[in-house]
């Protein structure tokens, strides 16, 4: 998928699964479930073991309406693998202009990690398609309203901190998109093999954001 079908694709969904666990076995069922609540783009973290070996089976198993995206790359080296293990987008914690100047040679979508507005500003002038705010705990979404009164033009993601009850926050906030994780993913649901409460918790998340405008 091209850089340019990633963005729109992302736009919008309007958020972005962050898979992060330890248990590959089960890493798969919890893609599944999502997926069927309508969470349809997964960001593999390189911090799950084999994360290419993944991100590459799943890659070649997915639906046609679904993304597999790469998360917590810090190099243009991990950029390079990831695309060539299948990955329609990358996601940084961090800015690393090699990486995005990757990725922006590759035709793929990338977001880099940044905080304040002159980080947020350098991702965004280095070819960002969109900036990933993180942690977005730390600052909340008025921090958003607040960017997006000097900086309108530049996408913003918050990441770190997103829940299924204030993610619409976010993006009336300004936000363009949310990447959310630890609160979708619950654990004593995973733990039980339970995957119709991940199901039923895309779906609350999904519905709740259906009618907002990119």
């Amino acid at each position: 998928m091209t850089r340019d079908e990633a963005l729109k694709f992302i736009l919008e969904a309007k958020v972005i699964a962050v898979i992060r666990m330890s248990d590959t076995d089960k890493l798969f069922k919890v893609t599944e479930a999502i997926r069927l609540g309508g969470v349809k783009a997964i960001e593999i973290t390189m911090t799950v073991p084999d994360a290419l070996d993944v991100i590459r089976t799943m890659a070649q198993k997915k639906a046609p309406d679904v993304l597999i995206g790469a998360g917590t790359v810090l190099n243009a080296e991990t950029a390079v693998a990831a695309v060539r293990a299948g990955a329609d987008f990358l996601v940084s914690p961090i800015t690393n202009f090699d990486m995005i100047k990757a990725c922006r040679k590759l035709d793929k979508f990338v977001a880099p990690g940044a905080l304040t507005p002159t980080e947020i500003v350098a991702a965004w002038e280095s070819g960002a398609d969109v900036v990933k705010v993180f942690p977005a705990t730390s600052v909340g979404p008025k921090y958003f309203k607040d960017l997006k009164g000097p900086l309108p033009q530049i996408r913003l993601m918050p990441t770190g901190g997103v829940s299924i009850e204030n993610a619409k926050d976010f993006l009336d906030s300004g936000a363009c998109c949310v990447a959310i994780g630890t609160a979708l993913l619950d654990k004593k649901a995973i733990a039980e093999n339970n995957w119709s409460v991940l199901t039923q918790k895309a779906r609350q998340l999904v519905e709740s954001l259906s009618g907002i405008q990119s």
